[in-house]
């Protein structure tokens, strides 16, 4: 289902709202920036792994300096 937004999707999806909370506290705070551009839990979980990644990414790179 869609919604108009990230907030109105964890008010009406308890899973997608779970998911949310099983995330590291960065992740989450990153995901509500992008508040307007998720409407599904599908784009949740997405822009939560694209972000997991990311993070990743750069613990790698602070290895070098």
């Amino acid at each position: 289902m869609r919604f108009s937004n990230l907030q109105e999707l964890l008010r009406n999806s308890s899973s997608s709202r779970q998911y949310l909370l099983s995330l590291p506290t960065a992740v989450q705070i990153q995901l509500h920036t992008l508040n307007s551009w998720i409407h599904t839990q599908y784009e949740l979980r997405r822009n939560a792994l694209a972000i997991l990644k990311f993070q990743k990414i750069e613990r790698g790179n602070s290895a070098f300096f």
